[in-house]
């Protein structure tokens, strides 16, 4: 069945503004998360943020590393098997960040992109985990990127793709830990990837990961 949205009313909307706020500060506290735009600028651009994906609130540092005006046109795509598991969760995602969840898998012949290809069709800008799981290996530092980057990129071959690295979510965020540790973390964004380049798929997903992997040299630079 394809996701419908509830349209929450005027207090579940404060609400939801109140949490997504509190969500946002405790979590860049808790990290002491910094942004660096070393590649490109926060600017009213509709982009593809695609980012290593190491806990559940890697989405919300690299979206509270947007400014507010760019982040009310972003939504991060997040995972229903997890995120709409119960009806706190659901608000959270769909209320408080505006998010936009997908099956890992599509059944029954459906698109499981066909939600991120509906929001960048009507223009927001979107959070991108192309790793399509959380990374808990600390032996390695990407998992294979999974398709869905290059099918965007084909579709929406306008949009800028941007890499985000997300620096020390393993040590902040561990695996079974309830709240992140006070440790520092840092967003960095890359350079938008050169998406006018002949590549294949496999081409493409290589020169993406690439890409997001040299983003960890940035921070000691």
């Amino acid at each position: 069945m394809p996701q419908t949205e509830r349209k929450p009313n005027l207090l579940s909307r404060a609400c939801a503004r109140f949490i997504a706020f509190l969500t946002r500060r405790g979590a860049r506290l808790l990290t002491g998360a910094r942004s660096l735009w070393a590649g490109c600028k926060p600017e009213m651009k509709q982009r593809i943020y695609f980012a290593n994906h190491n806990s559940h609130i890697d989405f919300i540092l690299l979206w509270s590393s947007l400014p507010r005006h760019i982040r009310c046109r972003t939504r991060p795509v997040a995972a229903s098997d997890y995120w709409l598991k119960d009806g706190l969760r659901r608000f959270l995602i769909q209320d408080a960040f505006s998010g936009v969840t997908i099956r890992r898998s599509g059944g029954n012949g459906e698109d499981p992109l066909q939600p991120v290809k509906a929001v960048l069709a009507e223009g927001y800008s979107i959070i991108f985990f192309p790793e399509g799981t959380r990374n808990l290996d600390d032996d390695v530092e990407l998992l294979q990127f999974k398709s869905g980057l290059y099918h965007l990129k084909q579709q929406f071959p306008d949009v800028e793709i941007v890499p985000v690295w997300i620096s020390n979510l393993k040590r902040v965020m561990p695996k079974g830990a309830l709240v992140p540790l006070p440790l520092l973390s840092t967003v960095i964004f890359g350079c938008p990837l050169n998406t006018q380049l002949m590549q294949d798929k496999a081409e493409f997903l290589q020169y993406a990961q690439s890409e997001l992997l040299k983003l960890k040299e940035v921070e000691y630079q």
